[in-house]
Formats: structure tokens, sequence, C-alpha cells
């Protein structure tokens, strides 16, 4: 039996800051991000309360030309729970959570060329639960010249309630094109060890994968196998930053990108009016972190001004595609 995932400690931050700010809109403007993206030393998120897709520089620089609102509208559409990138052509998927199909509920797909216009529309093969308890993380992999789609259940074994919140159950279906449509290849069984009550996204670069979850603040790394769908080992648990009280203070991450070896993207949704002030700091914001194990860089400050996190002996590189 493999032991439980490592407590590895804390990310570290190297800078942050509100997604309205970066796109120089106003501070009462709503952007509930839900994914991440990142394309070169830009990042492409997407907000699950409407359809317009922000590309923001990971300078972090306040209305950069680079930060723009992009309209990918299309139809019914209110938001997306996620978006996904293919390097070799410059696609786009974006994840809709769910729609009804039927009698049943399945997540759809909506496919953009790297400009955004709309190139198809198919649904992932798995029929879910509720509307509102499906999938909520998308990644695209490339293996043998094959593209495969791999999306995250929002509840363990894929269930709503307290049965999705009954830690031990995390699961990526794969899915391969089918037509206009993608059916189900594969299941991976995130280990059983995992203390995660949900999971809001993923990201892979290779046989590197990690994991964000919401309710329990903390992000998972792990390993693929090279030619199959199982994780190596059982990986290693990241927690986000806490105060100097050791309380809570990154309550909705929702999106989760690769920026290079050792440093990752990661965008929050709006805090909700229960949750204290603290939450409400750190909310609706692109967060740029460090992998602890690997940081040795030297220190960062963005023009932003943004709080920056010290890093030693190690330029700072630019990002990489988060859809590998």
């Amino acid at each position: 039996m493999m032991a439980a995932p490592a407590d590895a400690g804390s990310l570290q931050l190297l800078g942050e800051a509100k997604i309205a700010r970066l796109l120089g809109a106003p501070d009462t403007e709503r952007f509930e991000a839900s994914g991440v993206v990142a394309v070169g030393s830009v990042c492409y998120i997407i907000f699950d309360n409407t359809t317009r897709v922000g590309r923001i520089s990971t300078e972090l620089e306040p209305a950069a030309p680079d930060n723009v609102l992009i309209d990918a509208g299309r139809g019914r559409d209110v938001g997306y729970e996620d978006i996904a990138h293919d390097p070799a052509t410059g696609d786009f998927f974006l994840l809709v959570e769910a729609r009804r199909r039927g009698n049943r509920f399945m997540a759809k797909v909506r496919e953009y060329d790297s400009t955004f216009r709309h190139v198809s529309s198919g649904w992932l093969d798995l029929p879910l639960e509720t509307p509102n308890k499906g999938i909520e993380g998308l990644t695209l992999v490339s293996r043998e010249g094959e593209r495969f789609l791999l999306a995250s259940c929002e509840g363990n074994r894929c269930k709503g309630g307290a049965a999705g919140r009954r830690t031990g159950g995390g699961r990526v279906h794969v899915f391969a094109r089918e037509g206009r449509d993608w059916a189900r290849a594969a299941t991976i069984r995130l280990p059983k060890s995992l203390p995660f009550e949900d999971y809001s996204s993923l990201a892979v670069d290779g046989e590197r994968v990690a994991v964000v979850s919401q309710a329990s603040s903390a992000l998972w790394l792990g390993t693929l196998t090279a030619s199959g769908w199982d994780v190596v080992d059982e990986g290693a648990v990241f927690g986000f930053p806490r105060d100097a009280q050791g309380k809570t203070v990154y309550a909705t991450p929702e999106g989760v990108a690769w920026l290079g070896a050792d440093r990752l993207a990661v965008v929050s949704d709006k805090a909700k009016p229960t949750q204290p002030a603290r939450c409400r700091k750190k909310d609706q914001s692109l967060h740029l972190f460090a992998v602890p194990s690997t940081q040795q860089a030297a220190e960062l400050v963005y023009p932003s001004g943004e709080q920056a996190a010290p890093m030693r002996g190690r330029r700072h590189s630019s990002a990489t595609s988060g859809g590998r």
C-alpha cells in the first residue's frame, strides 16, 4: 500500500493582483474566475458569471496592452468552468459544466481557434447527477498524435452532497474525440489518501499533474505514467499560504495552470458573503506561486506593486503553455 501524500508545506507567493485592476475595470465589476491556461507569458482566464475571456500578462501590470477581454459567448451560455489549450494548433476548449441532454445532464465543450472564432461544440460522454455539481476542471493532453481532454469531477466519486465531500474518491475522466463529441476513454483515480473535499481544476504538463481543491485550500502535485492513465505514486499536497494566525485566506481558488518547471498560475472566484473579509482580499484575482521544493530565484517585484515573495539563485523565466 502506498503512503499518504506528503505534506509539503505551503506554496510560495510570487505576486498577485485583482483581475479588475489588471483589466482597468471598476473595482465593483465582478470577475468570478473559474479557470486559467497559460500561453507564453499570457494567461487566458474564464469566468462563471460571463462568457468573456480575460487575456492577462503574467507581468501583473495594470491595464497592460496584453490585458483585454475577448467575447466567447454562445447561445444560452452564461459563463464557463475551465479552459484548455492545444499548443500545436492554438485551439482553445471552454467547458460548460452541465447541460440537459434528453433526460440527463452532461458537460459540454466549445472549441475555438486561436482568435476565439467558434469552431465546434461537443458533449463529454459522462452522465452527471446534478447540473451544478458536475465537471469542474479541463486540460488537454496530446499522446502519439492524438488529443485527449482530461476532465475532473467537482465531487468525490463524481457525486454531490455529503457523498461528494467524503474524501478519497477524486476522479479525472479521459475523453477522446468521436465526431463532434468526446467519448470516455479512461478514468484516472487520484490517490485514496488524498484528503480533498472537492476538486476545482487541474493542469497537466508532460507527466506532471496539478489538482486544486477550493474547500481544502490546497493543491496536489502528482505524476502520470508516460503511456497509461494511472498516477505513479501518492504525490504531495501543498497548502495555499495562510495568514499570521494560521487562518485560511485563499478560500476560493478555482483554476490552475503550469507556468514552468516550478511555477503555477492560480485564479480565484468571488468570495461568499458569509466568508471572512480576509478571504475577500484574495478573491477575483490572478495569483502566481512557486513550488517550494524547487524555488531558487532572485527576488521578484512586479510592476503592479503587488507583494512578491523573495526567490533566490534563479532568474524569472517566461511562462510556458499549461495545456501540454
